[in-house]
């Protein structure tokens, strides 16, 4: 039998990954047509990320999180008001995704650091896509400042 990271873990970081992937589609929706085009790539990396969790969580008879969080709500809404409020509305949401981003990885890094580790393996084949994303978000975040 394969190694399967435990329920509740992947359960979280389904959750949160499903938390950022409502937040891309939320600044997408405000952003121009060409940062529509990345954060909207970003959103289907997510997607992919999030399916091969709740496949994983099935496989083991475990019940995989289909919604995300109150709080991943929450901050999505504050997210929306703040940027709505900024001179530079794109680029206060590349900040703002940058930054939900990077806990998603650490959260990740977080997971991959207390499991086993060959039940480690499973998250840490998702590191790439989220790496993907880290790239993107960091590259933009740098020209956003000018």
């Amino acid at each position: 039998m394969p190694p399967y990271v435990a329920p509740s873990t992947c359960n979280a970081l389904i959750r949160r990954s499903i938390d950022l992937r409502r937040l891309y589609r939320h600044a997408a929706k405000a952003c121009e047509p060409g940062l529509r085009v990345v954060l909207n790539e970003n959103v289907q990396t997510l997607d992919l990320l999030i399916a091969d969790l709740q496949a994983q969580l099935r496989a083991s008879d475990s019940k995989p999180s289909e919604h995300g969080t109150w709080r991943g709500a929450a901050h999505r809404h504050l997210a929306g008001w703040l940027v709505h409020a900024a001179s530079r509305r794109d680029s206060a949401w590349i900040r703002a995704l940058a930054h939900h981003e990077s806990a998603l990885l650490h959260a990740f890094e977080q997971a991959i650091a207390v499991e086993p580790a060959e039940s480690a393996l499973a998250l840490r084949r998702q590191l790439p896509r989220l790496h993907g994303i880290h790239l993107d978000m960091h590259s933009l975040v740098g020209s956003a400042r000018y």
